[in-house]
């Protein structure tokens, strides 16, 4: 049972708190700076240190019960305890990553239209070598169309490398960035929006966004580092991907929403979590209202005597059956 009750808190960790930081890095630091705290030691820390200890934070705001879980632990119970919780955190970073592959897959299909099409089973053809994930790759910096930009993305030229110090054209709106102005449009894609409003609202029930508690600027690191990867060529999930390293990419986009250098920039990021926000509640909305009025529809059918198979052709609800079974009974 315990081990059944930690799978979707570890998968919590991994979609809100952390993607590369061990659980128990986050608990060493933090008391580590609550000690040094207590002996007087007020050292300025550093960028590292900041974000490990938001990172902990949100560990706390995920999971509210861990920090007195943890007191009330031996050193072995607590242990297997965390174990527990990489185990699925582990889980749930194959099951994304899985996921999205195939749903990046699609929406590049349809978007953009390359000849010949991406293949869900397939990574080999994506990266730089198909140009629509070249463009969507690319440094929102850069011009993909022009062909010597291209040409030196390709061949790895010094003066044309990708790397993690870059925002990527495909985190802007119409995958365009503005260059006087890097920040307009950033992250509102709509290659976002299709891995958001899958996850949030197709893959899970509508309710099960409401399951554990957090913020959405978790989700939104997650997102961006998955989606990179699910356009890549890279087949296994690695920290490197060339000149390009995930992990600072996803400490990069952590500092963007966490260590804003003042309140206007602050303001700015808030406000892009109240858009995103606005993202899930109105997509979920709609969902839950055409779910709603396609049962009302079923049964205002059923109540007439109308057997509309256009609906739900032969379906069989009746209680003893474990799930719908199309075709008839299963008893």
């Amino acid at each position: 049972r315990k081990t059944t009750y930690y799978v979707p808190q570890g998968r919590a960790i991994h979609c809100m708190v952390i993607l590369y930081t061990p659980i128990e890095d986050l608990i060493t630091k933090n008391d580590r700076r609550c000690e040094d705290r207590n002996t007087g030691d007020c050292a300025v820390p550093s960028t590292e240190q900041d974000r490990l200890q938001r990172g902990y934070i949100k560990l706390t705001k995920v999971l509210p019960w861990i920090h007195e879980k943890l007191a009330s632990l031996d050193n072995e119970e607590s242990e297997d305890m965390l174990k527990k919780l990489k185990r699925s955190t582990d889980s749930a970073r194959g099951d994304d990553t899985g996921t999205l592959k195939e749903l990046v897959a699609s929406w590049v299909n349809i978007e953009c239209r390359p000849t010949p099409l991406l293949r869900a089973d397939d990574k080999h053809r994506r990266g730089f070598v198909s140009d629509a994930c070249g463009q969507l790759l690319c440094p929102a910096e850069w011009h993909w169309d022009d062909p010597i930009i291209k040409a030196g993305i390709c061949d790895c030229t010094v003066t044309f490398i990708v790397s993690e110090n870059s925002w990527l054209s495909f985190m802007h709106e119409n995958h365009e960035a503005d260059l006087k102005n890097l920040e307009r449009g950033l992250m509102k894609s709509k290659l976002w929006l299709i891995p958001l409003q899958a996850f949030k609202a197709i893959f899970t029930s509508p309710s099960s966004t409401n399951e554990v508690d957090g913020e959405g600027d978790g989700a939104d690191r997650l997102r961006t580092t998955n989606v990179r990867f699910a356009l890549s060529n890279i087949t296994s999930w690695r920290i490197m991907d060339g000149d390009f390293n995930y992990q600072i990419f996803w400490n990069n986009i952590v500092d963007f929403f966490g260590d804003t250098p003042g309140p206007a920039a602050r303001a700015r990021v808030n406000e892009l979590l109240e858009w995103w926000t606005r993202q899930v509640t109105d997509n979920q909305q709609r969902l839950i209202l055409m779910a709603n009025s396609l049962q009302k529809s079923f049964q205002a059918k059923s109540l007439a005597g109308l057997d509309d198979g256009g609906y739900f052709p032969n379906v069989c609800q009746c209680s003893r059956c474990s799930e719908t079974a199309y075709g008839g009974c299963r008893i």
